[in-house]
């Protein structure tokens, strides 16, 4: 169980303002290059492939794939009891570090590869933060 009151809050930048706007109306937001169309994560104002400042932003569809994980199991004021950190790699193809929210933190539950949708959660005023769960709700 996560203690969303107690989550560390990220401060939005020039760079991210983007990203935290979206996940305030709900959308988990990327960039892509115009020049070359890599899409990419984290933000930043160029492309990662090729150095051009010429990049979009646009909403991703939130699905994504489990591709790495721990489950800490040391103890945090947000998490209580064991917890996930998550590599998920979503549809668009890139690789996002979140936590694995409505399901057990096991490995029994936490298959490899298996499928996940972004939720969204509220941290403070200003911060809405995405989490990953399984399609289809708790597993």
């Amino acid at each position: 169980m996560i203690d969303f009151s107690k989550v560390t809050t990220p401060t939005p930048t020039p760079e991210t303002a983007h990203f935290f706007q979206g996940t305030a109306i709900g959308e988990l937001r990327l960039q892509r290059c115009d020049l070359c169309h890599e899409v990419y994560f984290p933000p930043r104002p160029f492309c990662p492939a090729c150095g051009s400042k010429a990049v979009s932003v646009f909403a991703a569809c939130g699905q994504g794939r489990l591709l790495s994980y721990v489950i800490n199991h040391r103890p945090h004021p947000a998490f209580e009891g064991p917890y996930a950190i998550a590599i998920v790699v979503l549809e668009e193809g890139v690789k996002m570090m979140s936590n694995i929210i409505n399901s057990a933190q096991t490995p029994e539950a936490l298959r490899l590869d298996m499928p996940l949708q972004v939720v969204f959660r509220t941290i403070s005023d200003d911060i809405v933060l995405p989490y990953f769960e399984p399609v289809g709700g708790d597993s």
